[in-house]
């Protein structure tokens, strides 16, 4: 990961915004980069019973909190202990910036420590561990490497698998752990607080949900509750388990602890309905060779709307998750597809505090106006559905794998930027089709409004450092879309949109990251990101003039305490 990231950390040494120990003033600087929202919902609907299961959801999510602090890194937990104890003014910005970015490391700035080298008797890595607190310490990628591939298939497929860790027995040697053993005590807890939530409501599918995701924090089996969370029909909307593997940066495998937990927007998912019924089509229409399409898209997925009353642990750290698709779990995809989540209060606070200076520096002033929260939202959704889209199995002739496997700690930026661009691309073929005309309208001024917004928006993602997946995936479409003319720089900090070039531009770049997902090319994906992922001297100059523009949000959640408090 080291090799990997080696030019990210040259191209970004100039926008580091400290010298650790960042001071109190560094502090107060950094976490401004965040602005402060407030997350409502409209709980006054909901029954008695959806009540009280919504608030011992919101105490299992800070259990969450607990367990994804531990994941990122074995130190954590005790350092943000001994941070609190601190009450000077130094100490209280150290302990809220820790809380920004779950650890020691500032997730805009190249995950680089903010701290002195030791803290209470605790030594503080630099840089976090690419290994996070999923392999033992000090062991390195070669040898973990090399053991998971001696191992027989079956125990292979558990060293790989989302819901284990790796670490050393009393004998020295590597051993497979299961989550359920690992973090038993926490996992107890969250069983219990699930189980009073789903004997609290009176919704069928939310209570079928909670019991069997209680028993799989116990089991370590999540594939039943994952189908129940698939069917999952409630005014209460809950995401809660371990599910990303961003935090993995050695390998990609292990999945974060993270919680959400939503009051659904019956009306906006009604809106939403529509693209469901396009799921195979947009899936034939791929750039991509047909050998590697799926002629059988699992069965429709839902797709809901929310809005965020609590999020913890990897659901509310660092920038903020405007939308999600889950699970990741391939036999899933397979089966059903996958369920997309729109966190719609989370998407206009970050539209609001984020974007729209943004374009306002970035875009020509008479593209401004077309700056659009409508056509940024649904490319949003786009992105989401087409995560469910494209190659989820590769071959190498008859043995069998997955993408997600064969490009190792690639896959998570080369996922991310197939969906954007994906998710563009279909965009742009069902707006000429005239599928989109009541959602995003038809014609040029529809189209300018969709290229014009996902441009600005290319940018406030770059504005977040290139340490984030998403981040990193957005500067290789930037940087191509620029080399085959579909976005043009003017120089000065300032791009737009060549309109004759930017479909041609798009479907190149899509049948790439189509194509390398289908044929697992870790290769590949490793030459486009040493080309790609970059910060070219044009692009800089945007991001200077963002310097005082938020990066994100940094969400408080009244809704979520006014409910406890009752």
């Amino acid at each position: 990961m080291k090799n990997l990231l080696t030019p990210l950390v040259l191209a970004l040494a100039s926008t580091t915004a400290f010298a650790a120990p960042a001071n109190l003033d560094e502090l107060q600087k950094m976490t401004k980069r965040y602005a402060p929202v407030q997350l409502k919902a409209d709980a006054s609907k909901l029954s008695a019973g959806d009540r009280l299961a919504i608030k011992k959801l919101i105490e299992a999510a800070k259990v969450v909190d607990t367990l994804q602090l531990r994941q990122r890194w074995s130190g954590n937990e005790a350092l943000y202990a001994a941070l609190q104890k601190d009450q000077s003014p130094l100490g209280k910005a150290r302990a809220e910036y820790f809380w920004l970015n779950k650890g020691p490391w500032s997730i805009l700035d190249d995950n680089q420590s903010f701290l002195p080298a030791e803290v209470a008797g605790i030594k503080v890595p630099d840089h976090k561990p690419a290994a996070a607190n999923f392999y033992p310490e000090g062991a390195t990628k070669e040898e973990l490497e090399s053991w998971i591939n001696g191992l027989p298939a079956a125990q292979k497929q558990d060293a790989q698998w989302f819901f284990t860790t790796i670490r050393k027995g009393d004998d020295g040697k590597f051993k497979i752990v299961k989550y359920s053993e690992e973090y038993k005590p926490e996992l107890e807890k969250l069983s219990k607080l699930l189980k009073e939530a789903a004997a609290a409501t009176s919704n069928a599918s939310l209570k079928k949900f909670l019991d069997l995701r209680a028993d799989a924090f116990l089991s370590n089996d999540y594939l039943p509750s994952d189908f129940a969370w698939m069917d999952l029909d409630s005014p209460v909307d809950v995401t809660i388990g371990p599910y990303e593997t961003y935090n993995d940066e050695l390998f990609g495998y292990k999945a974060a602890f993270e919680a959400y937990v939503n009051i659904r927007d019956e009306k906006e998912t009604r809106k939403l309905d529509f693209f469901a019924k396009h799921m195979q089509e947009l899936e034939d229409n791929l750039p991509l060779d047909a050998q590697y399409r799926n002629p059988k898209v699992g069965a429709v997925a839902p797709m809901v709307v929310v809005n965020q009353v609590y999020g913890a642990g990897d659901g509310n750290m660092g920038v903020q998750t405007a939308a999600y698709n889950l699970p990741n779990d391939e036999r899933i995809i397979s089966q059903r597809g996958s369920k997309r989540i729109m966190l719609k209060n989370v998407q206009e606070e970050k539209f609001k505090a984020t974007l729209t200076p943004i374009a306002k520096l970035v875009l020509r002033k008479e593209d401004q106006k077309d700056l659009d929260f409508n056509s940024f939202f649904t490319h949003i959704l786009a992105h989401e559905i087409t995560h469910g889209l494209g190659p989820h199995i590769t071959k190498t002739g008859a043995t069998e794998s997955t993408p997600r496997q064969d490009l190792k700690e690639a896959y998570s930026t080369i996922e991310e930027a197939k969906a954007d661009i994906t998710g563009l691309y279909a965009l742009m073929t069902m707006m000429e089709k005239g599928q989109l005309k009541d959602t995003l309208g038809q014609g040029e001024a529809a189209e300018r409004k969709l290229h014009i917004s996902f441009l600005a928006s290319a940018f406030r993602t770059l504005h977040f450092g290139l340490t984030d997946s998403h981040a990193r995936g957005m500067a290789i479409q930037v940087n191509y879309l620029l080399d085959k003319g579909g976005f043009v720089s003017h120089g000065d900090g300032t791009f737009s949109v060549d309109f004759k070039k930017i479909k041609q531009a798009v479907m190149d770049l899509d049948r790439e990251f189509l194509t390398i997902e289908a044929t697992g090319d870790y290769a590949r994906a490793k030459e486009m990101m040493a080309k790609y992922v970059v910060i070219r001297p044009d692009v800089q100059k945007a991001l200077d003039k963002m310097k005082k523009v938020p990066n994100d949000i940094r969400p408080s959640f009244p809704t979520a305490n006014s409910l406890l408090a009752k």
